[in-house]
């Protein structure tokens, strides 16, 4: 199964944090929608999963599989949920995707990207610039660099420009 890491990024490559002041770009939902239909799913942290349903999810992805990694929770009401990266991977596997799509949020991001899970990472960079911040983090214990290919780069509109890239699995 492939895997593919779907995140909005600032330009300064902070993980995007939205709210009031900065609202998420109508460009990058309209991404995300899209690729979640290409999908048939998505992964998604419970915390993160629930600032999506305040917005309206399940709704346009009602009939997709979502799987929410929680270590807390048990059961959330239309979604399937799971404790772990590789648990939530099985369980798509199971219902036949080809695609698993892992959309957020940043504990649930560095979980499947430490444990060397990830085939395909897709950066959204807003046009903004964000002096707090999540990041990105291959590893907390030790310095080492994850090599990738850039597969595409294409601007979404509205100031946001998305990188595709592979990642190279074999090397670590």
């Amino acid at each position: 199964m492939k895997t593919i890491l779907w995140a909005t990024l600032t330009a300064n490559g902070n993980y995007a944090q939205s709210g009031p002041e900065n609202p998420p770009k109508k460009e990058a939902l309209d991404d995300f929608a899209a690729h979640v239909k290409a999908a048939g799913n998505f992964i998604a942290g419970r915390r993160t999963f629930e600032g999506m349903r305040g917005n309206g999810v399940p709704g346009p992805f009602a009939d997709m599989d979502i799987v929410v990694v929680s270590k807390s929770v048990t059961e959330i009401q239309g979604v399937t949920v799971v404790r772990s990266p590789q648990e939530a991977l099985r369980y798509l596997k199971q219902k036949g995707h080809q695609t698993a799509l892992v959309s957020g949020g940043a504990d649930v991001h560095n979980s499947f990207l430490g444990q060397g899970l990830v085939d395909e990472v897709i950066f959204n960079v807003a046009p903004v610039l964000e002096g707090k911040g999540l990041n990105l983090l291959i590893d907390t214990d030790n310095y080492r660099y994850q090599h990738v290919q850039l597969l595409d780069c294409n601007p979404l509109g509205g100031g946001v420009v998305q990188l595709r890239y592979a990642i190279d699995r074999t090397v670590s």
